[in-house]
């Protein structure tokens, strides 16, 4: 089933808090933690802010390692904490087990899909925000040359490349893109070591803006921009703070909202549900910190591509539907 949504501690234990009575809600958030300052975070921000606005308590899981996944939601579902939001790809294999145990459980799985009656799955197209971003990449570029720093290989990771790729080469024609994926591992995105090493070669080929998305890889990617003064941009929440007047912008992706929406639902339907340009789901993002490194006319650029994209005038190729990109990336 498809469905178009509108978008308004140690290895031997969980890092688990909870309060209240059963049926609150509860969020796993994945490795990395809850303040990894992109991805968890974003959707720690959007329960918080669930929280603040109704008074209402939630539990939360912080994982430790890929092992805890099924325990930690056998456990909140075990608690009676409904609905049980599971934050990353890795989280499927798992639910797809635990989920029929719980039939009476709702689960909300943000960047996977498991098909079953009281799953529903939450994706975005990070392909079209990435375009955006790539387009700013292309014409913010004066090497003609920009980067991608992804964190594990896989074809969710491909899609931002992508996506970035084509925005780059609609801005520059001539532009080269340079693309490096940090390991085959989860351990992939959590190595800021690593990116900077990754970051330091590709402005060694010409690079002069790198797009990072690679959970807390990325913040080395970012940290080593800064240091070698180019521009680069941020992935999920807006990291433009982290390095103000460096970060040319970030590639909005609001897990936050989806986690608020989750939890204020009075019902969720199962079934996939897709939050785009169109649903407000994904963007760049434009404030004090980096207002000064985007001219009024690249923002008019990328505003009138993004509305053609929502009314179907341009398609951005998605990498996850065929394992291909229009585009030749180094």
């Amino acid at each position: 089933m498809t469905t178009m949504k509108s978008l308004l501690g140690a290895a031997a234990a969980l890092a688990f808090s909870a309060a209240g009575a059963l049926a609150e809600p509860a969020i796993i958030f994945d490795l990395g933690g809850k303040f990894d300052r992109s991805f968890n975070e974003s959707a720690f921000n959007g329960a918080e802010r669930w929280a603040e606005e109704t008074g209402g308590t939630y539990r939360e899981i912080e994982l430790q390692n890929d092992a805890q996944r099924e325990q930690a939601m056998r456990r909140l579902a075990e608690a009676g904490a409904n609905p049980i939001v599971m934050a990353g790809f890795s989280q499927a294999s798992a639910l797809e087990v635990v989920a029929p145990d719980y039939p009476d459980t709702t689960f909300v799985i943000i960047d996977g899909v498991v098909d079953a009656p009281n799953v529903q799955s939450i994706i975005f197209s990070e392909h079209e925000g990435s375009y955006l971003v790539g387009m700013l990449a292309g014409m913010a570029s004066e090497t003609g040359t920009v980067s991608f720093v992804g964190g594990m290989d896989i074809p969710l990771i491909s899609r931002f490349a992508c996506g970035y790729a084509q925005g780059v080469v609609a801005a520059d024609p001539e532009a080269t893109v340079i693309a490096n994926m940090t390991g085959t591992t989860p351990a992939a995105w959590n190595d800021p070591v690593r990116g900077g090493e990754l970051t330091r070669g590709q402005i060694g080929q010409g690079s002069d803006v790198v797009f990072a998305a690679a959970g807390g890889t990325g913040l080395g990617v970012l940290q080593t921009a800064a240091d070698e003064g180019i521009l680069s941009i941020g992935v999920d929440a807006n990291q433009n703070y982290l390095h103000p007047g460096m970060v040319l912008t970030s590639m909005i992706k609001r897990v936050d909202v989806a986690v608020y929406d989750a939890f204020s639902a009075d019902t969720i339907e199962p079934g996939i549900f897709v939050y785009g340009l169109a649903e407000d789901g994904v963007g760049y993002a434009l404030d004090e910190f980096n207002q000064e490194l985007i001219t009024e006319e690249m923002i008019a650029a990328v505003d009138a591509a993004r509305e053609q994209i929502i009314a179907g005038e341009l398609s951005v190729h998605n990498f996850t539907d065929d394992g291909t990109c229009p585009v030749e990336m180094q």
